[in-house]
């Protein structure tokens, strides 16, 4: 018997499955999906078992046979093989790419080399040993002069070196004990011990030495009857749960209103139909999405299914798996980057093992390896994070579109500000949408308005701080009420600037200038993460005339204690960095009734405190300024999603914009919460400037250090689109990105949009493999995007 194998090397040169023998002793070991270890030229490395045959394309006595395998069952389904093939090809990406991106970080490969004598007898072992090496030794830890005196042993061969091959994390486990059962031991009158052996005796699986010492016996105690033959030690499995210790209250399903119980209907009825139909949940927010999804959920379980829940950020996580895990229990494993490596394999294992029936996670969660999956649920599918930015670039929508098809199973994707291409399906028929128009319970939208700052700066007030949002953040002080600002821009100021020369201190890596952070004196790059210290003598004149221009969240955090004299909890990437500090710091807002939450965007979506009746938004334009296609649309979904943290249980709320653009239709139609509006508005602009959805697209970024190689780069791009493109094909480019240079590297792009060409797929392909080789040879990198979300 035969099997096809990926390699684990990254290169487009090897993207492709290689032919081994499985030697007969594992013929019934080995199945598809196992990680195996395979000779590979004058390596040794990892692979991934993708097919069994029993005839090979080669002379057989020619194929090298598999060394050993990594594990008993396989860590890949067969659903996950052909979604990595599937992705492979739609992305242009390599095989060992997508694969390593499907399974958690922990089954990657660790690859050291160790140098082994052949025999203990030998001038060779003699010689480790005169060095003062017993046993094997890695050979990275040799110097220069001990690899001198053992290269001869090499050339005979009484010195080998092997490759060792194990994953980056492992199984935890911590020391226990168990009884031996030995009849009427002799322990006299030692009565600590007796309870002890008692103890140890009733339980019939192994105890920990951890919970004895807490129970209040010593190492010593257990050594005692370790040495007299009554006890044995051996190390027991600890799983890495990142909610032990939690006690969740079960959560009743509430009672659906008229407008989620037809939702529910729809899709249970497609649910039992065994139908890959894909809904649209579009309501608004507040309506009652979240129930609808458990519910849904509860049914899945009922029938014995699974179901796979995505959040798009780590913000959303801690409320959205409280919710699950009060309503099932341990039944919900969880999935984000905001986990250890160790935790996270934990959690996959539980999936993997049929301990866990429902995921909720980022992301990556959607490859959760379910079997016989009921339902899957993309909560606020419209956002940009459920488009990996690095190699493989996949959409978590376009894997769970596969899969819903490959499980017969509905598709939910729900919304209060759908992205345009989602809804103009919903409109053809292609998804079908359900409308939640009303919020659950008797509860109302909240009241928006306006703050024109251009008229606040002429009345004399240059502040951050509006006099009416003012005013209405002092009335929630009065009242006991909670507020939550968005400012989405991090940092203390925007730039320092000399006042005497202009000179703006600029990242040496990026084109971009150095923000402001005052809470380590420092000016850092968001992009490269270079960091210098703040001086107050300009670089290029010398002057001390030098200032700080521009807002971020660490400076309005010091306003608004100085101005109101309360707390305030800041949560931006620098506050959150941390493991577990999402959660925290929103528990400290809602449990110790913080007045005002100050954050970036990470505070729009999915929070929901019922003290929280004001949300101001200090500036509603910053997102419209970004040289991106959907800058409007990024815009009304943020005003709206933000707006709906006000007033969601029985207080009113109130939301206020601040903005220097008043009448822009975004900015206008988010305080009338009118997506139908803004969505035939802005689908004219996309029509008349032929951009998404009335055209595809794929977006090719080349970057070099050498600006000149990215010119050349680009023109042969532009000049292989131009002459294998069809007539109706639109290319844009090449140019500069809008910010040219990131991290040394120069950037230009060119952006092609196309309806229909059926030769595209080919010629991806080609230019990727041609220039994977350039990169190798002259440093030139080709990024290719299909379907981009940001065009920057």
């Amino acid at each position: 018997m035969f099997a096809s194998v990926i390699v684990d090397v990254p290169s487009k040169s090897v993207n492709q499955v290689f032919d081994y023998r499985i030697p007969s002793g594992m013929q019934d070991i080995i199945k598809v999906g196992h990680r195996v270890v395979v000779p590979f030229g004058r390596r040794t490395i990892q692979g991934y078992v993708m097919n069994i045959k029993d005839t090979a394309d080669f002379d057989p006595s020619k194929i090298k046979p598999i060394s050993r395998t990594l594990d008993i069952e396989p860590v890949l389904t067969e659903e996950m093989i052909v979604i990595a093939k599937y992705l492979a090809e739609y992305y242009v990406d390599q095989y060992i790419s997508v694969i390593e991106t499907i399974l958690p970080a922990a089954l990657k490969a660790n690859y050291k080399k160790i140098i082994r004598a052949a025999g203990d007898d030998g001038e060779a072992a003699q010689a480790l040993r005169n060095l003062g090496i017993s046993g094997d030794i890695e050979t990275s830890r040799l110097t220069a002069d001990q690899l001198s005196v053992l290269r001869p042993h090499f050339k005979s061969g009484e010195l080998v070196e092997e490759t060792v091959i194990s994953q980056h994390t492992r199984k935890k486990t911590a020391l226990g004990v168990y009884s031996l059962k030995v009849p009427e031991p002799n322990l006299g009158r030692a009565k600590k011990q007796i309870e002890l052996l008692e103890r140890i005796d009733m339980s019939s699986e192994p105890i920990l030495l951890g919970t004895l010492q807490e129970e209040g016996y010593s190492n010593g105690m257990v050594n005692t009857l370790y040495k007299k033959g009554l006890i044995d030690k051996v190390d027991v499995e600890i799983e890495r749960d990142p909610y032990s210790g939690r006690i969740f209250e079960y959560d009743k399903p509430k009672v659906l209103n008229g407008e989620q119980r037809r939702a529910y209907e729809e899709i249970t009825q497609s649910m039992d139909e065994k139908s890959a139909e894909t809904f649209l949940l579009h309501g608004i927010t507040g309506s009652g999405k979240t129930e609808v999804y458990l519910q849904v959920i509860q049914k899945a379980l009922n029938e014995g299914r699974t179901a796979i829940m995505l959040v798009p950020e780590i913000a959303l996580t801690p409320q959205m798996v409280n919710r699950f895990k009060m309503r099932f229990g341990d039944d919900v494993a969880v999935l984000h980057s905001g986990l250890s490596p160790g935790e996270k394999y934990d959690e996959w294992r539980k999936i993997k093992e049929g301990r866990a029936r429902v995921s909720v996670g980022a992301r990556s969660s959607v490859f959760a390896p379910f079997e016989n999956v009921g339902v899957i649920i993309i909560d606020e599918e419209h956002e940009t994070t459920y488009k990996q930015s690095d190699r493989p670039m996949y959409h978590a929508a376009e894997v769970a579109k596969f899969r819903s098809r490959r499980h017969g199973c509905p598709l939910i994707l729900g919304t209060a500000t759908p992205s345009l291409e989602t809804y103009a399906r919903s409109e053809k028929g292609v998804y079908r949408r359900l409308e939640l128009t009303e919020r659950a319970g008797t509860k109302i939208l909240p009241e928006i308005r306006i703050v024109d700052m251009s008229e606040q700066h002429r009345a004399g007030n240059t502040s951050v701080i509006s006099t009416p949002l003012h005013e209405a953040i002092t009335d929630r002080l009065e009242k006991g009420e909670q507020t939550v600002l968005l400012l989405n821009r991090r940092g203390y100021s925007n730039f320092q600037i000399c006042q005497s020369c202009g000179h703006v201190p600029m990242c040496p890596n990026c084109d971009i200038s150095l923000t402001y952070h005052k809470s380590n004196s420092s000016l850092l790059c968001h992009y490269c993460g270079y960091e210098s210290r703040v001086t107050r003598q300009c670089d290029n004149c010398s002057s001390e005339d030098v200032t700080f221009r521009g807002t971020g969240t660490e400076k309005v955090e010091e306003i608004l204690r100085d101005m109101f004299e309360t707390d305030v909890v800041r949560m931006d990437n620098d506050t959150t960095r941390r493991k577990g500090m999402h959660e925290k710091l929103l528990n400290h807002f809602e449990k110790d009734e913080i007045p005002i939450l100050l954050g970036t965007q990470m505070i729009a979506k999915g929070l929901d405190y019922p003290k929280v009746t004001l949300v101001g938004v200090l500036n509603a334009d910053t997102m419209l300024n970004l040289p991106d296609f959907r800058a409007n649309e990024k815009t009304f979904q943020l005003l709206t999603q933000v707006s709906g943290r006000a007033g969601r249980h029985e207080l009113s709320g109130e939301v206020i914009f601040q903005t220097y653009n008043p009448t822009h239709y975004a900015i206008e139609l988010a305080t009338h919460n009118d997506y139908r509006n803004f969505y035939e508005k802005e689908m004219a602009f996309r029509r008349m400037a032929r951009y998404s959805p009335f055209y595809f697209h794929v977006l090719f970024t080349v970057s070099s250090e050498d600006v000149r190689k990215c010119l050349g780069a680009t023109s042969h791009i532009h000049e292989t689109l131009a002459g294998a493109m069809s007539e109706q094909s639109i290319i844009v480019g090449p140019s500069p990105s809008p910010i040219e240079r990131i991290n040394r590297q120069h950037r230009f792009q060119i952006l092609l949009k196309y309806k229909r060409e059926p030769a595209l797929l080919e010629l991806l392909n080609e230019l990727d493999a041609e220039y994977h080789e350039k990169y190798k040879k002259e440093g030139i990198s080709l990024k290719i995007d299909v379907n981009p979300l940001v065009i920057m």
